[in-house]
């Protein structure tokens, strides 16, 4: 059975700018009806973990999960090993208990106390499920929560672990043998069986989704103009390869000197890009905005927009991009080639290759209906394979099928498929 009857899509016109007459689908497809299977099982009461609440990608993707979960089926509760920043206090969601533990250090001499607190909450709301994001939170919620006698413990990895340490990765083999191991995509799930050599039945795959609705009134991008506007949604960080693209805007500007070039995004990179930005005359022309709460906002400025990291595992920066109908030029690490289809939702190039990155930005500029072209399509892939609402309904049951197993299964592979796609 294909997806559209599945979920079937009412139209909806997106924006008015000139598209070609393409009418874009509904941005929000029903997740359909509860499965027989599923009907009458208990609830699930998870515990969600993290360091600590940002607009990082990770953290975004779990406040929506918290903001979006069927209350009837899942009751969340969000546990902060240390939520003191005023960021963390701004994202708070207001619709689910919480506690902030204020542990900085995991063998400092509040961890005792921080655990015993942390057993009192799992009591006290009944928890029967534990999902941890990160290093730290897995290292210290999943052992105690198995101590304290809760089954059902999960352990986010939703990167290829590029960066780990060997202790690191000694350290995740042995809580893997323990837990659950949940990633983003199939990539990442292959990293981490190859890197800690887990039983591939304890490694699943639960695609990463798209608010569509907060990118509604999409208007095509226009590359013929003489101010074209480029730019990416990144942290700072040396994996994100945000100096490879002032190289290539360096070079862009010389023929196209109207081109604008602006990332959205903060981290500890911060003074050595700028000093390149100086080094190379682009001041005024290539712009650090820092972090932005407005993502659509500022992606709708852009005509072409850049994922140029040296390694992802599903990027949300590309499925946004994807939702804000922009073309893309992304490299070729993770699940991108997998959302996006080189020269159909967008130009996909090999990492850390320059004069790539650059053939494709320039392509867009001397062909305006190709860009536009690519554009659409990723808008309209978006809506039919990856919106949030379908993730929640995976995630649904997925901590359903977990409260049905005495124990966690041991054999057989297991991958949790979001939506049909056409890769």
């Amino acid at each position: 059975m294909g997806l559209k009857s599945l979920f079937p899509l009412p139209p909806l016109r997106l924006g008015e700018g000139d598209w070609g007459g393409m009418v874009f689908a509904s941005s929000t497809p029903s997740p359909g009806p509860l499965s027989e299977a599923v009907r009458g099982r208990k609830t699930a009461r998870v515990c969600f973990v993290i360091d600590r609440l940002s607009r990082a990608g990770t953290e975004s993707q779990l406040l929506a999960l918290i903001r979006n979960l069927d209350r009837t089926r899942v009751e969340p509760t969000l546990c902060l090993l240390n939520g003191q920043d005023d960021e963390s206090r701004a994202l708070l969601p207001t619709d689910c208990p919480m506690i902030d533990l204020g542990l900085i250090r995991l063998l400092g001499g509040r961890a005792m106390s921080a655990a015993i607190k942390l057993r009192a909450f799992w009591e006290r709301h009944r928890v029967n499920i534990v999902q941890a994001y990160f290093l730290d939170s897995a290292y210290f919620s999943l052992p105690l929560a198995r101590l304290c006698g809760i089954q059902h413990t999960i352990r986010v990895r939703n990167n290829s672990g590029y960066w780990l340490t060997a202790r690191h990765r000694w350290l995740g083999r042995m809580l893997g043998r323990l837990v659950t191991t949940l990633t983003n995509s199939e990539i990442a799930r292959q990293a981490v069986i190859e890197a800690e050599r887990l039983n591939p039945s304890r490694v699943r795959v639960i695609e990463n989704g798209v608010d569509l609705d907060r990118f509604q009134n999409v208007q095509p991008p226009d590359t013929a103009t003489p101010l074209v506007r480029i730019g990416a949604v990144a942290n700072l960080r040396q994996v994100k390869n945000i100096d490879g693209l002032i190289r290539v805007a360096a070079s862009i500007c010389k023929t196209h000197p109207q081109t604008r070039f602006l990332v959205a995004g903060e981290g500890g990179e911060r003074p050595q890009l700028e000093a390149e930005i100086r080094h190379l005359g682009l001041s005024g022309r290539f712009e650090l905005i820092g972090s932005v709460e407005d993502v659509p906002g500022f992606l709708a400025d852009l005509d072409i927009a850049v994922n140029c990291s040296h390694s992802e595992s599903m990027s949300n920066a590309v499925l946004e991009y994807m939702a804000a109908g922009r073309a893309i030029v992304a490299t070729d690490v993770g699940a991108h080639g997998l959302l996006i289809r080189n020269e159909l939702e967008g130009l996909v190039v090999a990492a850390t290759d320059d004069a790539a990155l650059e053939l494709a930005i320039r392509r867009y500029l001397l062909e305006p209906i190709f860009a536009r072209s690519c554009a659409y399509s990723a808008r309209v892939r978006a809506e039919r394979d990856f919106s949030r609402l379908v993730m929640v309904r995976e995630f649904e049951e997925f901590f359903a099928s977990l409260l049905q197993k005495k124990r966690p299964a041991r054999t057989g592979a297991v991958l949790v498929k979001l939506s049909n796609s056409d890769s």
